[in-house]
């Protein structure tokens, strides 16, 4: 098969199936939810983990520890396999949706990069701004509240546009599952056509336009900030 069979196929596969079966649209759409709910919950639980590592209770400490580790130092499609076989199980919802337990999985995985990443940039500020703070009278949660962080969110955000375009990515995984996102509509029109190399090639373009899209907004929005600041 010569390239330019592989792209005259790849652009019949665009036509027939990813704009005519509307494929295309469904696939973004699954994958962008599923990375919106993976941002969005993994910062939350993220910034939980990383004001808790910073806890003088050390118990709570060392268990949030162990967590991130355990999570960065493991696959995240085994990660996603435990959860699409464990969770339902112990929320016992034996009907929990694939894209659900994948959710969960990969909100839990981001929690753990992102905790480090709000973490670091907590640790970025500089510290005489806290010790002029505590000297004023403020508490410890006013203090980081209203003087760490609105500092910290600075380094934060850019790591945090980051780490959706990397989340967005992953989400390639998903389709282990069938879940609906863009790798899962190369499964289903390559089990109709088999053609395998074309297929990926669309998806390949398809995933570089939403990535390279979305950079370039970061970009934007970064040197907006910095205007600002």
């Amino acid at each position: 098969m010569t390239i330019l069979e592989i792209l005259e196929q790849s652009w019949d596969n665009f036509i027939k199936y990813y704009i005519g079966q509307g494929l295309l649209w469904s696939g973004y759409a699954y994958t962008l939810a599923l990375s919106a709910i993976t941002v969005l919950f993994g910062t939350i639980l993220g910034s939980l983990l990383a004001i808790g590592k910073r806890s003088k209770f050390k118990p709570l400490g060392v268990i949030i520890t162990a967590f991130v580790e355990i999570i960065r130092g493991t696959p995240a499609l085994l990660q996603l396999y435990l959860a699409y076989f464990v969770i339902p199980m112990l929320l016992k919802m034996p009907g929990l949706s694939p894209f659900t337990s994948v959710a969960i999985a990969m909100s839990l995985n981001s929690a753990a990069y992102t905790s480090e990443i709000i973490r670091s940039g907590i640790e970025a500020v500089d510290k005489g701004q806290t010790e002029a703070a505590r000297a004023l009278g403020l508490t410890e949660k006013t203090t980081m509240l209203k003087i760490v962080l609105p500092q910290a969110i600075k380094n934060i955000l850019p790591a945090l546009g980051n780490e959706f375009i990397t989340v967005i990515k992953e989400t390639a995984l998903a389709s282990t599952f069938f879940v609906g996102e863009l790798m899962t509509t190369y499964k289903t029109i390559n089990g109709i056509n088999y053609q395998t190399i074309p297929v990926l090639l669309d998806i390949g373009v398809f995933y570089f336009i939403l990535t390279f899209s979305l950079s370039k907004l970061l970009g934007v929005f970064e040197r907006r900030m910095k205007k600002r600041a």
